[in-house]
Protein backbone atom coordinates (compact mmCIF):
# COMPACT_ATOMS: atom_id res chain seq x y z
CA UNK A 1 0.00 0.00 0.00
CA UNK A 2 1.68 3.29 -1.38
CA UNK A 3 0.72 6.59 1.11
CA UNK A 4 1.40 10.36 0.43
CA UNK A 5 2.10 12.78 2.59
CA UNK A 6 0.47 16.50 1.75
CA UNK A 7 1.61 19.28 2.90
CA UNK A 8 -0.02 23.27 1.85
CA UNK A 9 2.11 26.33 2.29
CA UNK A 10 1.58 29.33 1.94
CA UNK A 11 3.97 32.51 1.26
CA UNK A 12 5.63 30.53 -1.51
CA UNK A 13 7.42 32.79 -4.12
CA UNK A 14 8.31 31.84 -7.73
CA UNK A 15 11.79 32.80 -6.17
CA UNK A 16 11.58 30.04 -3.86
CA UNK A 17 10.34 27.77 -5.89
CA UNK A 18 13.30 27.81 -8.19
CA UNK A 19 15.49 27.75 -5.31
CA UNK A 20 13.85 24.47 -4.43
CA UNK A 21 13.98 23.50 -7.85
CA UNK A 22 17.33 23.72 -7.96
CA UNK A 23 18.32 22.55 -4.28
CA UNK A 24 16.45 19.28 -5.51
CA UNK A 25 17.97 19.37 -8.87
CA UNK A 26 21.43 19.40 -7.67
CA UNK A 27 21.32 17.77 -3.90
CA UNK A 28 18.43 15.16 -5.01
CA UNK A 29 16.31 13.49 -2.35
CA UNK A 30 17.37 13.65 0.96
CA UNK A 31 18.92 9.91 2.31
CA UNK A 32 16.40 9.94 5.57
CA UNK A 33 13.46 10.81 3.41
CA UNK A 34 12.72 7.63 1.65
CA UNK A 35 10.36 8.64 -0.90
CA UNK A 36 9.32 7.08 -3.84
CA UNK A 37 8.51 10.52 -5.91
CA UNK A 38 8.16 13.58 -4.66
CA UNK A 39 5.44 16.65 -6.78
CA UNK A 40 5.39 20.18 -5.96
CA UNK A 41 2.46 22.24 -7.24
CA UNK A 42 2.61 25.96 -7.19
CA UNK A 43 -0.14 28.77 -7.60
CA UNK A 44 2.64 31.93 -8.38
CA UNK A 45 -0.53 34.05 -8.27
CA UNK A 46 -1.40 33.11 -4.50
CA UNK A 47 1.94 32.47 -3.54
CA UNK A 48 0.56 28.73 -2.25
CA UNK A 49 2.28 25.59 -2.81
CA UNK A 50 1.08 22.13 -2.27
CA UNK A 51 3.68 19.47 -1.59
CA UNK A 52 2.80 15.64 -2.34
CA UNK A 53 5.53 13.15 -1.33
CA UNK A 54 4.94 9.03 -2.09
CA UNK A 55 6.16 6.31 0.05
CA UNK A 56 5.83 2.99 -0.47
CA UNK A 57 5.43 1.41 3.27
CA UNK A 58 4.07 2.66 6.42
CA UNK A 59 7.43 2.84 8.05
CA UNK A 60 9.61 4.68 4.88
CA UNK A 61 6.22 7.06 5.78
CA UNK A 62 6.85 7.70 9.44
CA UNK A 63 10.83 8.13 8.46
CA UNK A 64 10.05 10.50 5.99
CA UNK A 65 7.50 12.17 8.33
CA UNK A 66 9.97 12.77 11.48
CA UNK A 67 12.45 13.81 9.25
CA UNK A 68 10.09 16.64 6.61
CA UNK A 69 9.03 17.74 10.31
CA UNK A 70 12.35 18.42 11.63
CA UNK A 71 13.20 20.50 9.23
CA UNK A 72 13.25 24.25 10.34
CA UNK A 73 11.20 27.10 7.98
CA UNK A 74 14.24 28.40 5.62
CA UNK A 75 14.17 24.89 4.32
CA UNK A 76 10.90 24.46 3.59
CA UNK A 77 9.02 26.20 0.68
CA UNK A 78 6.82 28.63 3.28
CA UNK A 79 4.75 28.63 5.90
CA UNK A 80 3.20 24.81 6.27
CA UNK A 81 -0.53 25.71 6.79
CA UNK A 82 -1.28 21.91 6.80
CA UNK A 83 -0.09 18.37 6.93
CA UNK A 84 -2.40 15.33 5.84
CA UNK A 85 -1.59 11.34 5.46
CA UNK A 86 -3.67 9.72 2.31
CA UNK A 87 -3.52 6.35 0.88
CA UNK A 88 -2.89 6.29 -2.89
CA UNK A 89 -6.20 4.98 -4.02
CA UNK A 90 -5.50 5.49 -7.62
CA UNK A 91 -2.48 6.07 -9.68
CA UNK A 92 -1.71 6.46 -13.46
CA UNK A 93 1.45 7.67 -15.19
CA UNK A 94 1.83 7.75 -18.85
Amino acid sequence: MSLARVVSFDGVTAERIEALRKEIGEGGRPEEIPATEIIVLHDADGERSLTIVFFDSEEDYARGDAALNAMSPPETPGKRTAVEKYEVAIRMTT
